[in-house]
């Protein structure tokens, strides 16, 4: 996915255009944190008191989170996640383990169809799994907490991969 450095700049300044270029700068800078990675730092936890926060495991629940976000909570399909009762955080030791690469491509597809979805709806549209309280967010909330999430994954990619190898992340 990234073939040009990540730009923050929409090609016009409208809301959607700009809703939507930060979610793929975000999405573009996680895929540029993990260039150049060595096979064998992919499920390294270096952090003692986060075992779960590998580079491999943060990418895998990116693409999940997208997945929970928009194809099961916004439009109301299946939850094909991976977690389970038994282990809720499932998406991170399953990243751990499979090679990057693959984690990847699969964030990828996971951003396609995302994105087709997206592009059929309304910001004002609102989803159809309510939060708790009986609200539910319109898609240019939850397009706006995807964007928070992948900004502040980016900086546990960053710390990770600094700690892991010295690479600095921009």
């Amino acid at each position: 996915m990234v073939d040009q450095p990540p730009s923050d700049r929409p090609p016009s300044w409208d809301e959607r255009a700009t809703l939507l270029t930060m979610l793929d700068y975000t999405r573009r800078s996680a895929f540029a944190k993990c260039e150049g990675l060595a096979p064998e730092l992919v499920g390294a936890t270096p952090l003692t008191t986060s075992p779960l926060m590998s580079i491999g495991g943060v990418v895998n629940h990116l693409r999940w989170v997208e997945h929970s976000w928009i194809e099961n909570r916004f439009v109301g399909g299946p939850d094909l996640g991976p977690w389970t009762r038994e282990e809720p955080e499932k998406e991170f030791s399953d990243g751990a383990v499979a090679p990057i690469e693959e984690t990847l491509a699969g964030y990828e597809e996971q951003i396609a169809r995302t994105d087709a979805i997206i592009a059929g709806l309304d910001l004002d549209d609102r989803s159809r799994t309510p939060f708790r309280s009986g609200e539910a967010p319109t898609l240019r909330w939850v397009i706006l907490h995807l964007v928070e999430e992948n900004a502040r994954h980016n900086g546990h990619l960053d710390i990770l991969r600094e700690t892991l190898d010295g690479t600095r992340g921009d």
